[in-house]
């Protein structure tokens, strides 16, 4: 049986101050060409995201509800009953035990996933992201399966979590 858990990250960042604000510039910002889009050796255009496939869409939009809902249950605006259907089961006291930060309600900013499964790509997938409070920027990631379901129907699980 493997167990997770939700390990803590070290508060790295400085203590904020409060520092005098500069006065802006005079000057109008120098104007900026966009850049023409590259052509990859295949003939495409390079920089363009691929197309996600249909599991790894349905595993995003899984994601990003989850870890909205891990952080309004970490702010005390959600019942952490609410996770045990997202959340492994040996994730879901960990994060009850997580204190509500200070500097405002937490707020999931941008999710990215890639496909990360052994056998086949596209039954787990890792995700990362970001999430504000305050005007301070954390780092949050986790890692999402396809479980079996019953009646030959599998659903998506987090089964294991980051907070920074």
């Amino acid at each position: 049986m493997t167990v997770f858990a939700v390990t803590p990250v070290v508060d790295y960042e400085p203590p904020r101050r409060d520092v005098p604000q500069c006065r802006p510039s005079s000057h109008a910002p120098p104007r900026r060409r966009a850049p023409a889009p590259r052509r990859a050796c295949n003939g495409q255009t390079a920089g363009v995201a691929p197309v996600a496939s249909a599991p790894m869409r349905q595993a995003a939009a899984f994601a990003d509800a989850a870890l909205r809902r891990v952080l309004e249950v970490i702010d005390r605006r959600r019942p952490a009953a609410q996770l045990r259907p997202v959340l492994a089961p040996a994730l879901v006291d960990p994060i009850l035990s997580i204190g509500r930060g200070s500097g405002g309600a937490a707020v999931l900013r941008r999710t990215r996933l890639q496909p990360s499964g052994r056998r086949r790509p596209e039954t787990a997938a890792e995700v990362f992201g970001t999430y504000s409070r305050g005007d301070r920027i954390h780092a949050i990631a986790c890692r999402v399966e396809q479980v079996p379901a019953g009646a030959g129907c599998a659903r998506w699980l987090v089964v294991a979590l980051h907070i920074g």
